[in-house]
């Protein structure tokens, strides 16, 4: 565990120019939010552009942020938005989280530049947005407003922990304030945004997880992991737990117009104010299930965590689940050769889940008496035919994954 830096003085000094220098001739200077090359920086398209690249890669978030620029182009645009535009921009992107804090922090922004003028100008005033980290907020500062800021991300996390060999588990509070004094010893007090660019671009494109090209490092010469060839062992995380699955039935209740339901899920919880099929949970046992193949039986290993089944299925899943146990209607599997109970399997950050389409017309009167029952509790929903929903609603993947089939 690092108590004091472990480089000299020497290399602490030099860190910062000589990244500087490397980034000048070898880093990304055209992405769409970089405000480095900026004499008057936007603080909008830099808190933006931070909030869709956390956990997510750049080549994934360029789409998205072009889209928002486009309907969105100031943050008053993004604040005055209802929240449905939002998540249909947004859709796909995942850990929608984000996408609700940046909502309700546009709206935040806009109050205190309707009071002050002007964006927050402190660190701590970024920290008061929602969704806005430590982290987030210096960048802000950096690259959006030019004024010092420290970052320690997961790409900084990488390469600083690589360079000084802090073999701490990176998601303890010890380690991570050993970073943060680190990247705040490093971080120039001019330039703060160009080397908050540098360490993003060092990060991403050489210091990878896998595989870091370090013979086109500039930090090589002094960095511990690469002297000792143990580049891979940093950062040091602790192993995760496996994660738990869940099944679900996601119900394709049809009408004669050839239109499905679709429900709006409540705002807190998984694919908050998305929409989505109405799902119906399968409660499972721990243990192995298996899957029938071509080449034979298959074992699935699964783990079943009834919390989650309990706190996903919403009120609007189980009117219906209710009102379909009650007309005898039961939606037949749109395929009998798929894995178990479920045949698309999405990953969430703390399961699996295991998805399989189930198919269910229903009449004129079944359409009007199931409408009443969703009324009566006021509940959100749609009947679209598959294009409408994939041109008009903010779809998780998963569903759009499930209306492809």
């Amino acid at each position: 565990m690092l108590t004091q830096f472990s480089q000299s003085e020497e290399s602490l000094n030099t860190f910062a120019p000589r990244l500087l220098n490397w980034f000048a001739e070898n880093g990304r200077h055209d992405l769409p939010w970089q405000q480095h090359q900026t004499d008057t920086p936007n603080p909008y398209i830099v808190w933006l552009s931070e909030v869709m690249l956390q956990q997510t890669q750049v080549t994934t978030v360029i789409p998205y942020f072009a889209r928002f620029m486009d309907t969105f182009p100031t943050v008053q645009d993004l604040a005055a938005a209802d929240w449905d535009t939002v998540a249909e921009h947004w859709a796909g992107l995942g850990y929608y989280a984000r996408a609700r804090n940046l909502h309700k922090g546009a709206k935040q922004l806009v109050e205190i530049i309707d009071e002050t003028g002007d964006f927050p100008q402190t660190l701590k005033g970024w920290e008061a947005i929602s969704g806005v980290g430590p982290s987030t907020a210096g960048a802000i500062m950096a690259m959006g407003l030019h004024r010092y800021g420290v970052i320690c991300d997961g790409n900084v996390k990488r390469v600083l922990t690589r360079w000084a060999a802090i073999d701490g588990d990176i998601t303890k509070s010890a380690t991570t304030k050993a970073l943060w004094a680190l990247a705040e010893r490093l971080t120039p007090n001019e330039n703060s945004g160009l080397f908050a660019q540098a360490m993003m671009d060092m990060g991403a494109t050489l210091c990878v997880r896998r595989n870091p090209n370090c013979q086109l490092c500039p930090l090589q010469k002094d960095c511990i992991a690469h002297a000792e060839g143990r580049e891979t062992d940093y950062p040091v995380k602790a192993k995760k737990k496996p994660k738990p699955s869940k099944f679900s039935n996601a119900l394709i209740i049809g009408n004669e117009q050839g239109e499905v339901l679709w429900l709006q899920r409540p705002d807190n919880g998984i694919w908050g104010g998305l929409w989505s099929l109405p799902l119906e949970f399968i409660e499972k046992t721990e243990g192995q299930k298996s899957r029938k193949m071509a080449t034979g039986t298959q074992k699935l290993n699964v783990r079943s965590n009834e919390k989650l089944y309990e706190t996903e299925f919403t009120t609007a899943e189980q009117i219906i689940n209710d009102w379909l146990h009650e007309n005898e209607l039961v939606a037949q599997p749109v395929s009998s050769t798929l894995l178990d109970d479920a045949p698309i399997k999405h990953s969430l950050t703390h399961f699996h889940w295991y998805l399989q389409p189930q198919r269910l017309v229903i009449d004129k009167a079944q359409v009007l008496e199931l409408n009443d029952k969703l009324n009566a509790a006021n509940i959100a929903f749609k009947w679209l035919d598959k294009q409408q929903a994939l041109d008009g609603l903010g779809l998780p993947r998963a569903m759009e994954k499930i209306i492809a089939i």
